[in-house]
């Protein structure tokens, strides 16, 4: 068992969220009991989650996409009304981390998917996008069931580059905007989670392969990586809780 407030310290400490500029407000967003003893974590704190913690006996959810983002309707109806009953109902504390879960060199999305994919010598390359390098190199086809084969999601590919991919970047989510950075870092393949209509024509004009490897396929080991840690840390028991999204 543990303090709320000592676990909260204890992620400001290692994360740092007052370094970002976030769409949403870091750390606590929902206030439950004081004693925390069992933590579930996952990606996204929608119903689904929510019901399964309910269901695990979790005092707190801890989530790398939680609420109030900038520019949504703040008024409490709907689906987020639904959503906050059942937190306050349990007395469940819901914990957010967005860009700071993001970018910490330990436990962020970005170092976690590294060692998911093998890849060697992960470091941040500029702003959120990281680079590595590969144990060997593969064909862009080879690479793509590599990594079908370790996130168990078929990504999709578009572009034209090398014949064999060695030096890669990377960054989960939403990032397909900064396949620009992976350009002019001249690596041979660029991931990310989403897609956008821009970004086949980037990658084709400018001669690099790029893999959209899914939202929430490249960000499920990031807030699974705090969870563990925090239950080192506490004594808390820890489960992460995995729904499926196809996106």
């Amino acid at each position: 068992m543990a303090n709320r407030n000592e676990i909260l310290r204890k992620i400001d400490e290692w994360l740092q969220p007052d370094n970002f500029q976030d769409y949403c407000p870091n750390g606590l967003q929902v206030e439950g009991k004081e004693e925390v003893r069992a933590l579930v974590s996952g990606v996204t704190a929608s119903r689904a989650l929510i019901d399964a913690a309910i269901e695990a006996g979790a005092d707190m959810i801890l989530v790398h996409h939680g609420y109030f983002w900038k520019g949504e309707d703040q008024r409490i109806r709907g689906m987020k009304r639904d959503r906050l009953k059942q937190l306050l109902d349990h007395d469940i504390n819901l914990v957010a981390h967005h860009l700071p879960l993001d970018d910490h060199p330990v436990y962020g999305n970005n170092r976690q998917l590294a060692d998911v994919l093998g890849i060697e010598n992960p470091r941040p390359l500029g702003g959120l996008v990281w680079e590595g390098e590969l144990t060997e190199a593969m064909s862009p086809d080879r690479f793509g069931q590599y990594i079908e084969q370790k996130l168990g999601r078929s990504p999709l590919r578009v572009g034209e580059g090398r014949s064999e991919i060695k030096r890669i970047g990377w960054c989960t989510g939403a990032a397909q905007g900064f396949i620009g950075t992976a350009l002019e870092a001249g690596l041979d393949a660029y991931i990310s989670g989403e897609i956008s209509e821009p970004t086949t024509h980037t990658a084709r004009e400018c001669g690099i392969h790029y893999y959209a490897a899914g939202h929430h396929a490249t960000e499920r080991y990031g807030v699974q990586a705090l969870g563990q840690a925090l239950a080192q840390e506490f004594g808390l028991t820890h489960q992460f809780i995995d729904c499926d999204n196809p996106v």
